[in-house]
């Protein structure tokens, strides 16, 4: 899944997963799991962490290359947050060559003014992560998370200014990956504007022909 921040991937992907019975493959996660552990894995990643600083594209790659290979990826899988770079697009191609996996990337293709509206009115539950927003996605209780009734709150980078560097950097590091699928015939763009209904029937149906096609090959 691909799109800047905004186009609504991790909507689109928890309905893709729920529906065909896919394992979304989070790097964050993954990355805040293991540094809780005790393999030697763990503890780079937490010294990495603890430091200020990013995990290495080679430390991703050796995350996600564990990760998509386990049992319950063997069907497909779902990305969310890798790759945001050529050149970890570049790791991602061997690691799903040596595993026997193809790549298809599909784009939520999102107007910039529209991505401001969705940011900025953006709620996150301060308790559990639920995502809200006040016009397209209210909580019952205005200010209140709907599943465990804690404040929701306005992230700091879900501001105006930290908006537009977001974007920018999106613009900058991620968005030449559409020119590099793009080119090998990998890329599918999906209009990511209405209600995630209506959207989601769009992304199913292109999910539901790549599908069928890769089955025949």
């Amino acid at each position: 899944m691909m799109g800047p921040q905004g186009a609504g991937k991790g909507t689109q992907a928890q309905l893709l997963a729920t529906t065909f019975g896919l394992p979304i493959v989070a790097t964050g996660d993954i990355l805040r799991e293991m540094a809780e552990g005790v393999t030697p894995l763990g503890r780079q990643i937490r010294e990495v962490q603890s430091a200020g600083h990013l995990v290495s594209d080679e430390i991703l790659a050796e995350v996600i290359k564990a990760r998509l290979g386990c049992e319950d990826c063997k069907s497909g899988c779902i990305l969310d947050g890798f790759p945001r770079t050529l050149p970890q697009a570049e790791l991602l191609e061997e690691i799903a060559s040596s595993l026997g996996n193809s790549i298809l990337v599909i784009n939520l293709d999102v107007p910039r003014k529209l991505l401001y509206e969705r940011l900025a009115r953006r709620r996150d539950c301060s308790k559990c992560g639920a995502v809200y927003n006040v016009v397209s996605k209210p909580s019952k209780q205005e200010g209140i998370c709907d599943l465990d009734g804690a404040p929701l709150l306005t992230r700091s980078d879900d501001h105006e200014e930290a908006i537009a560097k977001r974007l920018a950097l999106y613009d900058e590091k991620t968005r030449p990956l559409l020119d590099y699928y793009g080119e090998s015939g990998r890329l599918r763009t999906v209009d990511g504007t209405g209600t995630p209904e209506e959207v989601f029937a769009r992304l199913s149906r292109i999910f539901q022909v790549e599908t069928a096609e890769s089955s025949k090959k």
